[in-house]
């Protein structure tokens, strides 16, 4: 291979059939990814639907299979460098293997990571959640993109699509049915969001936070009240603070504190873990710490009051 050649590598990941193996082949029939390019697959299992090695071979494509964790190394990659000389490589990766060897295994000279997908199958969504939490959310950290397929009537997409975006807020969430046309959902609110003054009940921050930062706009210009955990990072001036709570976003061991920053002359009365209630108007503006705009709160009445009876929230 020639020094200073860049290789993308595109990672599909998810469980044993949540729909990688059809993905990764619409992905190789896009005439967009495949025009010109020697694509290598690397499946790292084997499900129902299979590569079928004549039809990849009409867009440029061929695939080689590692069968277990234990053959996922260094000296595989290079080898499958070497035999194939791809310009690209797709790989189907075993979420079962965890996405710590994936990280840390050293890969040829010039590969880097392009683009992450996470495939899953709606049906069994909340089984994996109940069981393998930490597993799937790894999963999707680092994730571009997010597919749940195999929607149907009855599938909780607003409560799945939060709880992807409460571990990767940059991730893009999709959501289709069996026949792979989009799904269609209403995000209902568990709050009024046209009152005078929306009130966020303690159990409902999470779905709030979340919308508020996937939807702004929709908030801009409104007033909001809820209970809050009082949190002021080193640095930040005197009359501000962030009220917030802190989320479970995967398990016990992984939790973060969600809020938005919040300006009022009052702020400087309350310490780091004071229980307060909000009532504050919100706008839209651009903080550094936000990388971006977002949500600012500006304070128009603070109440100090108790800690809420959950520690923690959920989406």
């Amino acid at each position: 291979m020639q020094l200073g050649i860049k290789i993308p590598v595109f990672v599909i990941n998810g469980f044993l059939e949540s729909g990688k193996t059809m993905f990764a082949l619409e992905t190789i029939e896009d005439e967009y990814f495949s025009d010109g390019e020697d694509t290598l697959i690397i499946a790292c299992e084997e499900g129902i639907e299979e590569y079928d090695e004549e039809h990849l071979k009409e867009y440029g494509a061929q695939v080689v299979y590692c069968e277990s964790k234990e053959t996922f190394t260094e000296e595989f990659l290079k080898n499958a460098q070497k035999t194939y000389k791809p310009s690209q490589i797709l790989l189907e990766y075993n979420g079962m293997w965890g996405m710590e060897l994936l990280d840390t295994v050293k890969k040829p000279r010039g590969w880097f990571k392009a683009q992450q997908v996470t495939t899953v199958d709606a049906t069994t969504f909340d089984v994996y959640m109940q069981n393998m939490k930490s597993l799937f959310m790894d999963m999707c950290r680092e994730s571009d993109l997010v597919i749940f397929n195999r929607c149907e009537e009855g599938t909780e997409a607003a409560s799945y699509k939060r709880n992807i975006r409460a571990v990767n807020p940059r991730a893009q969430v999709a959501f289709e049915t069996e026949d792979g046309e989009p799904f269609e959902f209403d995000e209902e609110m568990p709050f009024d969001v046209d009152a005078d003054v929306i009130e966020i009940e303690e159990a409902d921050y999470g779905i709030w936070y979340i919308d508020a930062m996937d939807h702004p706009e929709k908030y801009d210009g409104k007033t909001v009240k809820f209970k809050g955990m009082v949190y002021k990072p080193k640095g930040m001036p005197k009359d501000q603070f962030v009220p917030g709570r802190m989320a479970m976003t995967c398990c016990a061991d992984d939790t973060a504190f969600i809020g938005f920053i919040c300006d009022g002359v009052e702020a400087a009365q309350y310490q780091t873990r004071d229980w307060v209630i909000v009532t504050a108007s919100i706008t839209i503006e651009e903080k550094p710490e936000y990388e971006g705009a977002g949500v600012v709160l500006h304070a128009k009445e603070i109440v100090r009051t108790g800690a809420a009876e959950e520690e923690f929230v959920y989406f």
